[in-house]
């Protein structure tokens, strides 16, 4: 294996520093000559550590102001999960399908324990979600993607958990990032209304199996489009470009 950088050595070192004093997001951080003599690392060094950093939203370099905890967010996550999806999917690997399965088998264990106990003001929340999805059927043929993405963010909202909110919205982020154009005349929003009322009723009646089994009825079609194989007819179309709006990412 080979040896770290000093660069490296010094975006360890600085991830530690922040640990160590208990630091967040926004809070200042020493100034690079500190940072150099904290280090005993020479200028270069400590610039490519904190230019790497800042890829990863671990700091902020303001310029005039100084260098920060950054927002620790997971865009970059997202953007490295849509970037491989991408090029798997253009080599004609499953890259949208690994994606598709890893985000079933996290909402479909989810949505059990959301069945526990889902407060009041959240099932008031995702109903009107749902009848907010079926005004848009009605009127445009097709469901928001922005409707289902908050339909699917409001579902977990009683777990208060951070950190799950972001990975969620990450994989959101991730999808709408490979999306492509596609045919709306395939798409089917009253199923993708109907599966989504299913789970809000699985989901009050605390049934725990039965949430799960219409979370994993919602992935069905989206699994069964993007495990297809390519149609020679399709004169060169990916398995992107014949997704109806409702899957990608709409229906996830």
């Amino acid at each position: 294996m080979a040896r770290p950088t000093m660069a490296q050595d010094i975006e360890r070192r600085i991830k530690e520093l922040i640990l160590d004093r208990a630091l967040g997001p926004g809070d200042p951080l020493p100034t690079e000559p500190e940072l150099m003599e904290l280090f005993a690392a020479g200028r270069v060094s400590v610039r490519e550590a904190l230019k790497a950093l800042q890829a990863m939203n671990v700091v902020e370099i303001r310029r005039g102001f100084g260098t920060f905890v950054g927002s620790l967010s997971l865009t970059p996550f997202a953007e490295g999960l849509a970037f491989r999806a991408v090029v798997r999917h253009g080599r004609g690997e499953p890259g949208l399908l690994e994606l598709m399965k890893v985000r079933e088998a996290l909402e479909t264990g989810l949505v059990g324990t959301v069945s526990a106990g889902i407060p009041a003001e959240d099932l008031a929340v995702l109903r009107s979600l749902v009848t907010a999805m079926e005004s848009e059927a009605a009127r445009d043929g097709r469901v928001a993607r922005a409707t289902d993405r908050a339909f699917h963010l409001a579902l977990y909202a009683s777990l208060d958990n951070h950190l799950l909110s972001e990975v969620l919205d990450a994989f959101w982020a991730a999808m709408d990032r490979v999306r492509t154009s596609t045919d709306d005349g395939h798409q089917d929003p009253l199923t993708t209304c109907r599966q989504h009322h299913e789970i809000v009723v699985a989901v009050a009646a605390g049934d725990r199996v039965r949430a799960a089994s219409a979370m994993r009825a919602h992935f069905d079609g989206i699994r069964a489009r993007l495990e297809r194989s390519p149609d020679p007819d399709d004169h060169g179309a990916t398995v992107t470009d014949r997704l109806p709006d409702a899957c990608l990412p709409s229906a996830l």
